[in-house]
């Protein structure tokens, strides 16, 4: 069982406003790339700071160098073809009376084209970076690899892979590649993030991922084949595992509790934290806690990162206390619901609302673990 803190953080925070203008501004060639990569870099150091000041002894670097949380992949690998950033975005996303709901149609050109070449590594940069601005543990998050059977398309990637198999598997070697690099530079904690796992169990999406030949339960067991594939053998590192419902603009895709995926995925993962968002009653009870084995932890994701709701100490203890009747009190952290910021996007709230967020996250384990 790993020795981690009991706050953690999921990934991503929300970017600056100076941050997206410099992005559209570098885009248009009006700031040069070396002016962007400073305001860049200041943004990551935002970042850190802020989790610092709130208390966290694990950090990321807010995701700030991504377009989305899994952009990196067809950023840094050639063979995905055409792209932008609906093809992290796309899919009937629900949301509450402030925000209400949306519909991005999946877009029409996406599907990988040719073999996947590495052009250069997905997170190394972000990592070297974040391990010399701070002495806590820097924290790098990584997509699980079957997220990306979004990009095989029967009818645009026969040719480069004739099987989405196959394709996956040279995603999984990508990945795993990168885990590999990663703790040479020195990594010690790396996050897989897997929101698909709940989506390919919600009747909602069942229908697109059995319109690619196979039940969703087949779909899973061999995504989390996929994910051990890729954590296999790095003793050197402790794991963690990352599953929501999906997190853009303050919206969601599904919704429902964890009890379809405790054997499949809970169990079955070969990750030493699991971080499940538990932040409304989209989320289920703690029940599933229940099957969760004993050499894991488990980070709460209590706090929402959808809405500028101020949750308090007080119920967010007795909320941990709740979970404490179905999994080791010892073994439970807490956390943010998922990112603050998935993509550029971003949810609905401002950078001081995401800021108290995480202080509460930071004192709630103090206050309940010490």
């Amino acid at each position: 069982m790993s020795d981690l803190p009991h706050a953690d953080v999921v990934g991503s925070m929300i970017r600056p406003p100076e941050l997206l203008a410099a992005r559209e501004e570098v885009a248009a060639g009006q700031i040069t790339p070396s002016e962007f990569k400073r305001i860049e870099d200041a943004a990551v150091d935002g970042a850190v700071a802020a989790q610092e000041a709130a208390g966290f002894e694990v950090l990321t670097d807010g995701e700030m160098r991504r377009l989305s949380f899994q952009s990196q992949m067809p950023e840094a690998v050639d063979g995905f073809g055409e792209f932008d950033i609906d093809a992290f975005l796309w899919g009937d996303w629900r949301g509450d009376e402030r925000v209400g709901d949306s519909l991005t149609e999946r877009p029409a050109t996406l599907g990988v084209v040719g073999e996947l070449r590495r052009k250069r590594h997905l997170s190394a940069e972000e990592f070297t970076y974040l391990r010399g601005h701070t002495t806590r543990m820097p924290k790098v998050t990584l997509p699980s690899p079957s997220l990306f059977a979004n990009f095989w398309s029967p009818s645009k990637s026969v040719e480069a892979y004739p099987t989405l198999d196959a394709f996956l598997s040279d995603v999984a070697q990508i990945i795993r590649e990168e885990i590999e690099e990663l703790i040479r530079l020195g990594a010690t904690y790396i996050q897989l993030d897997a929101p698909h796992y709940p989506l390919i169990l919600d009747p909602t999406w069942a229908a697109f991922y059995e319109s690619q030949g196979r039940t969703g339960e087949d779909w899973v067991a061999q995504g989390i084949e996929l994910d051990n594939a890729v954590m296999d053998g790095f003793t050197e590192a402790t794991f963690a595992f990352h599953l929501c419902r999906g997190n853009q603009g303050s919206r969601w895709l599904a919704e429902g509790g964890y009890d379809r995926i405790v054997e499949p995925v809970l169990q079955r993962v070969n990750a030493h934290r699991l971080m499940l968002e538990y932040d409304d009653e989209r989320s289920g009870s703690f029940e599933p806690l229940r099957g969760v084995p004993n050499d894991k932890t488990v980070a709460l994701g209590l706090v929402t990162t959808k809405s500028p709701r101020a949750e308090t100490l007080s119920e967010l203890s007795d909320r941990i206390t709740e979970a404490s009747q179905h999994f080791p009190h010892e073994q439970l952290a807490i956390s943010p619901q998922c990112g603050f910021g998935t993509s550029i996007v971003g949810n609905r709230l401002t950078i001081e609302e995401q800021n108290a967020k995480l202080r509460v996250v930071a004192e709630t384990a103090q206050n309940v673990w010490g």
